[in-house]
């Protein structure tokens, strides 16, 4: 499926997140629970793989989001997952 985004109210789901939630299944964030950018992403991925990663900065656009979170409390409260690891050691991995 392509990597293209519905815009649903306020909210961006991959068509296929939203296939599967009309399904009914289950959705979990498994995240850190720390807000991570973009740039702190790919310097992560630099690092970890030793190797330039070419980036092109541009304004943003209108209707993108200036900050986005989510939240994993359902994700320990329901499954009593929690991630263990932060982002430099799971792009390492």
């Amino acid at each position: 499926m392509a990597n293209k985004k519905l815009r649903l109210g306020q909210y961006m789901i991959s068509p296929f997140v939203n296939f599967l939630l009309v399904l009914g299944c289950i959705a979990y964030n498994l995240e850190t629970n720390s807000g991570t950018s973009v740039l702190e992403m790919v310097a992560a991925f630099k690092k970890a793989s030793g190797k330039k990663i070419p980036i092109k900065l541009c304004p943003r656009r209108p209707g993108d989001a200036i900050g986005v979170y989510a939240s994993t409390e359902k994700t320990q409260k329901e499954l009593g997952w929690k991630a263990k690891y932060g982002i430099a050691e799971m792009c390492r991995d």
